[in-house]
């Protein structure tokens, strides 16, 4: 029980004591009285049988009333009223201070402090939240989630409604006696629904598996509904039919796994807008089957990678991460980001390598010093490359901001120029590929790789080899700009004249990276590095009509040499799994205008053409 809802219950104790004692207290009408008031059956008016009701009321806000006998219609009954009512407030007084000290009287006895309680509630919080680690440190901040309140923040909301309206073209009119028509969706917290979506079905949930520590895991589970498109969907996988899958969504409008294979093709066709509205379609249906306990803005929810049914969420928040990434929405994309990394401790997406990128273009520089030092409690994130880079940048930015402000950094934290150097050290091959991927053309910069720290600089492990590949193509755009580039160059003269003096420093930093990087396979290639560009790679119209693909087979497909090619896709190439053309005699002319649009539609027209072309040849 709360302290205020106990001192309310006490003194409203004390007010029914205190009515009580005037009342047996009040002394008992003499005759004298009765006989001067003429008694109270004659001289008393009749009374209204309808006000008995409110007498319990009037008791209830009076506690001492006025015998009605002695009620008269004289100017001499209204002062006595005055008086009574000024002796009404001095008892109303002396009995609020009577009962305040009597419920601090029994407070103190049963030793309850609000500020005890209070301390003893925080320092619940703080223990849960050290249990289940760094969930607070990952906790979603709701304002900065979705891509649009955003755009609102730096375009302006008038700006961003009219693109709205211009983007949506009057969708939600629907011609029915001049009436507009709109379906009213519920408020998702990821995304902001549009009008033509259609009615979520609910065939999707979320289980509460356990609560361990603190610390909720979930798990989504499908609907016999959802199990058949499921099956449906699998089919057409295996048979390459991507218009198969386009038509799971007439009866399935909300089959995550279909929706993200067309927001695939979509986005591999050069249609970005398409492939993110598809994208967040999917999230409106994944969101709506969260269970009540599932909150990513507390942080101590998890959805494990290992269940096959909650794979979709985690493809589903990258894409849409990268998405409104490329729209220049850093900060919702950090948001987006800290919840995948909060969903799962394993990572299976890779976000912990993406995550110092969004800080830093979202200017959040205490926040991404604030991770570095208390993620996992240790500071072993410094030795990769993204973060050995990206804390001496942040670093840069902090003192320059306390500069400008003509504060003092404190003394006992490594300066930026230190972090810089260290980073170089550590890892001098992310010096070598920026320079070649930025690209960094002064000759400066070609005097710094020709010194052999630098220019025979090698990974020594196909896992570090790697998580350079990554940050390279995800961070490369910030040393395009030129203070960054001047901030790097002097780091490095500093190197290489410390090196000159002192060049045994070179093996201690080497067996450092042995140590850190020891596996001599790769341990990060199921993160692929296309996911961590800005740039979508394509495929040709008639390859994405053929079959489905796996995004990791793209690259495959982009080489003309058909070795090149991953397995199992010189089979679809070749036209074996083709599917056939499809009908247009006897169909809705405008229907087949709307199907025609689809970059995977086929009418046969291709081969047709080659026939006439063969027939030609033969005569």
């Amino acid at each position: 029980m709360s302290t205020r809802y106990l001192r309310r219950v006490l003194r409203e104790q004390e007010q029914l004591q205190q009515q009580q004692s005037l009342v047996d207290a009040r002394p008992e009408p003499d005759e004298e009285d009765e006989e001067e008031g003429g008694g109270s059956a004659d001289v008393g008016p009749s009374r209204n049988l309808f006000d008995l009701l409110n007498d319990d009321d009037d008791q209830k806000n009076h506690p001492v009333l006025a015998n009605p006998s002695k009620v008269v219609s004289s100017a001499g009954g209204k002062s006595k009223k005055k008086k009574q009512k000024k002796k009404n407030r001095d008892d109303g007084n002396s009995m609020k201070d009577i009962s305040e000290e009597s419920i601090d009287a029994i407070l103190e006895e049963l030793a309850i402090d609000t500020k005890t309680i209070n301390h003893e509630e925080i320092t619940e919080v703080q223990l849960n939240t050290h249990n289940y680690g760094v969930s607070s440190l990952l906790a979603v901040d709701p304002k900065f989630l979705k891509a649009e309140d955003e755009l609102r923040r730096i375009f302006g909301s008038k700006i961003v409604r009219s693109f709205e309206n211009d983007r949506n073209g009057g969708s939600s009119r629907q011609v029915r006696g001049g009436r507009r028509m709109t379906l009213s969706l519920r408020k998702t917290m990821l995304v902001s629904a549009s009008v033509n979506w259609p009615k979520w079905e609910g065939d999707l949930s979320m289980e509460l598996l356990e609560t361990k520590g603190g610390v909720n895991y979930f798990r989504y589970v499908h609907s016999p509904s959802y199990s058949q498109a499921q099956r449906i969907f699998e089919a057409a996988k295996e048979a390459h039919d991507i218009n198969v899958v386009a038509g799971i969504l007439m009866y399935y409008p909300y089959h995550i796994e279909t929706l993200l294979t067309i927001a695939d093709m979509y986005k591999f066709s050069g249609e970005h807008q398409h492939s993110a509205d598809t994208i967040a379609k999917c999230l409106f249906a994944l969101e709506c089957a969260w269970h009540p306990l599932f909150s990513p803005v507390q942080g101590n929810c998890r959805l494990k990678y290992t269940h096959e049914t909650n794979k979709p969420l985690f493809t589903a928040l990258s894409s849409h991460m990268q998405n409104i990434e490329r729209r220049g929405c850093h900060r919702s994309a950090l948001e987006v980001c800290k919840l995948l990394l909060a969903l799962d401790d394993d990572d299976p997406m890779g976000a912990i390598f993406s995550i110092d990128y969004f800080a830093l273009r979202a200017e959040e520089y205490t926040w991404l010093e604030r991770f570095v030092e208390e993620y996992k409690s240790d500071a072993s994130i410094c030795l990769f490359p993204n973060f050995s880079y990206s804390l001496a940048v942040c670093q840069f930015y902090l003192e320059r901001d306390a500069a400008s402000k003509g504060l003092v950094l404190e003394d006992d934290k490594s300066s930026s120029t230190d972090l810089m150097k260290q980073a170089l050290m550590l890892h001098p091959l992310v010096l070598k590929r920026l320079v070649e991927k930025t690209p960094l053309k002064d000759s400066v910069w070609t005097k710094i790789l020709n010194h052999p720290f630098f220019g025979s600089a090698q990974a020594g492990s196909p896992s570090l080899d790697h998580l350079i590949k990554i940050y390279v193509e995800r961070n490369y755009v910030l040393y395009r700009y030129p203070d960054l580039q001047n901030f790097l160059k002097e780091a490095a003269h500093s190197v290489i004249e410390l090196l000159n003096m002192n060049s045994t420093e070179v093996k201690d930093w080497a067996c450092v990276r042995k140590e850190v990087f020891p596996s001599d396979k790769n341990e990060y290639s199921h993160l692929q590095i296309s996911d961590f560009s800005d740039t979508v790679p394509t495929i040709p119209p008639d390859d994405l009509r053929q079959f489905m693909v796996h995004p990791q087979m793209v690259h495959g497909m982009q080489n003309a040499d058909m070795g090149a090619v991953p397995h199992g896709a010189h089979g679809a190439i070749a036209g074996g799994d083709r599917p056939p053309p499809r009908e247009v005699v006897g169909r809705n002319p405008g229907l087949v205008f709307l199907e025609s649009l689809l970059p995977w539609i086929d009418y046969g027209a291709h081969e047709h053409g080659h026939q006439d072309d063969h027939d030609q040849v033969d005569q």
